[in-house]
């Protein structure tokens, strides 16, 4: 099957299954990312997060959590709402926490895609993650072509802000990639003002 042809059903599945956007890059090893988090835990940043210590050569390369890795499939998955707490007197909580646990709503959605996958070419291996690996989130959502890393340290989406949970499928099928996109911050700092 040609390779444009499936990149792009993967894609329509995506946006079928509920995902808000989708993109697609190279597994490779994140040698910027790695220098910026080795430096980042030499200088104690993570606190009393020790667990951010474990697992750093798979943090930094998807092709140690999945066999022959060819391509990493991130997806993002809007929560904003309009809703808001109705007991004002209640300790705040995020407008993440209002719905469903998002982990298990995006697994099922990214085993779902997977499942799709292996009907339309046949077995891959591949495996789903959300934000609870070691897998560098935001850095595979940059390098897809989903946002840009802004000011305040969250991927900023063009189109409609920050307000995501970001998922990935790591598959051993080569697709197209999508090229990261620019930072349109400048000088503008809403996101931390």
């Amino acid at each position: 099957m040609n390779k444009h042809f499936i990149t792009q059903k993967i894609k329509q599945k995506a946006f079928e299954l509920g995902f808000s956007f989708v993109g697609i890059s190279k597994a490779e090893f994140l040698e910027k990312e790695a220098r910026n988090l080795e430096k980042w835990l030499n200088n104690n940043h993570h606190g009393k997060m020790a667990y951010m210590e474990n697992y750093f050569d798979k943090r930094t390369d998807p092709r140690l959590l999945v066999d022959d890795a060819k391509s990493v499939i991130t997806v993002l998955c809007n929560y904003y709402t309009k809703k808001k707490q109705e007991d004002r007197k209640a300790p705040k909580i995020s407008k993440y926490a209002f719905g469903k646990d998002y982990h298990l709503v995006i697994r099922e959605k990214l085993n779902q895609l997977h499942a799709f996958i292996n009907e339309e070419v046949g077995e891959v291996n591949a495996r789903g993650f959300v934000d609870s690996a070691p897998v560098m989130d935001k850095a595979w959502a940059e390098r897809s072509g989903l946002g840009w890393i802004g000011k305040n340290a969250n991927l900023i989406n063009k189109e409609s802000g920050s307000y995501f949970f970001i998922g990935e499928l790591i598959i051993d099928l080569e697709l197209e990639t999508d090229g990261p996109i620019e930072d349109y911050c400048g000088t503008c700092t809403r996101c931390i003002d």
